[in-house]
C-alpha cells in the first residue's frame, strides 16, 4: 500500500465515513425504513402519495387543506397530448427499443427552461411583486411596473397565455381551489391576487383577455403552500412524468419501430442549395 493511501486512511474514521452520505430524509437499518423518522409502514397504512411527496420535501407532514390543494395541482399538470415536446420524445425513444426507463428519461430530460420551467419563472415574478408590495408598494403599481418591464424587453410574462388554448381549462379550477383553501385559512391569498391582478393588468394593455395558464395557475399554488420556486419546476416534472411513462408504456405495446417525427409519407421540407454537381476535379 502507498504511503498516500496509509495516510488518508489514518486520517479517516468509520464516523466520517458513515456521515459522508448522510441525510435528514430517511433513516436506513436492516428491517428498518423510516421517512423523516416516521416508519414507512405507518406511512404506507396512514398517508397519501402526495402527503408522503410533501413529507420527504417539507421534513413534516402537511394539513389536509395543503394536501389537498398540493394534489391538485400536480394532477393538473400530468399530461398534455403527445403533441408535447418531453412526451413526443419518449414515445420516439419507445420506438427505438431503448427500454420503458430511457424512454421516460428522454422525456423527463427535455423538461427545461424553455419547456416545463414556465412555473417556476411565474413564481420568481409573483415572489418579487410580493417583496415590493412587502416594502409599500401598492399592488396595481407593482404589477404594472412589471408588466412593463417585460414589454419593454419583448418577453412574455411566464405563466400567461397559451399558444393552444384561448382559455386554459386547468386555469379556473385551481384557482377556485386556492380561493376555497383561502377562505378556509389554509393559505393567505396574497399570490393569488397577485396574478389575477398580472392577468387584468395584461387584458388591460392589449384589450384581450391573456387568461393565466397552467404555469401560471400552479405557481400560484406552489407559491401558496410556501415551496421554493425552483421545487415548482422540480413538481412540474414529478407530475408530467406520470403522462410521460403512460405514452412511453402504450407506445411500447405499438408495433411500430424507429418511429420518426414525421410518418412516412412526409418528407421535411428543405432550404439549403439547389441540387448541384461536385467539381470535375474532386468528382
Amino acid at each position: 500500500m502507498s504511503e498516500a493511501r496509509e495516510r488518508a486512511i489514518a486520517a479517516s474514521s468509520v464516523e466520517s465515513a458513515v456521515d459522508w452520505w448522510s441525510t435528514a430524509i430517511s433513516d436506513i437499518e436492516p428491517g428498518v425504513i423510516r421517512l423523516r423518522g416516521y416508519p414507512v409502514e405507518q406511512l404506507i397504512g396512514g398517508a397519501s402519495f402526495t402527503d408522503t411527496i410533501w413529507l420527504m420535501l417539507r421534513g413534516e407532514l402537511p394539513a389536509p387543506g395543503q394536501s389537498a390543494l398540493l394534489e391538485k395541482a400536480l394532477v393538473a399538470a400530468v399530461d398534455h397530448g403527445p403533441q408535447a415536446p418531453s412526451i413526443a420524445a419518449a414515445r420516439m425513444a419507445a420506438t427505438c427499443g431503448v427500454g420503458l426507463q430511457g424512454a421516460v428519461s428522454t422525456g423527463v430530460g427535455l423538461l427545461g427552461d424553455v419547456h416545463g420551467g414556465a412555473g417556476q419563472q411565474a413564481m420568481v415574478v409573483y415572489e418579487e411583486i410580493h417583496r415590493a408590495v412587502a416594502d409599500g408598494a401598492p399592488l396595481t403599481d407593482a404589477v404594472r411596473d412589471t408588466v412593463a418591464q417585460y414589454r419593454a424587453a419583448g418577453r412574455y410574462l411566464p405563466g400567461f397565455g397559451h399558444r393552444f388554448h384561448p382559455r386554459d381549462p386547468r386555469r379556473d379550477a385551481l384557482l377556485d381551489a386556492v380561493a376555497e383553501q383561502r377562505d378556509r385559512g389554509v393559505v393567505g391569498g396574497d399570490y393569488l391576487r397577485i396574478a389575477i391582478e398580472i392577468e387584468s393588468a395584461l387584458a388591460t394593455r392589449s384589450g384581450r383577455p391573456v387568461p393565466m395558464n397552467i404555469d401560471g395557475a400552479t405557481a400560484v399554488i406552489y407559491a401558496e403552500l410556501g415551496f421554493a420556486a425552483e421545487l415548482a419546476r422540480g413538481l412540474f416534472i414529478l407530475s408530467r412524468s406520470v403522462g410521460i411513462l403512460a405514452h412511453a408504456w402504450e407506445e411500447t405495446g405499438h408495433a411500430t419501430r424507429i418511429k420518426g417525427p414525421l410518418p412516412p409519407p412526409l418528407l421535411a421540407g428543405y432550404t439549403g442549395s439547389t441540387p448541384r454537381d461536385l467539381p470535375g476535379e474532386r468528382a
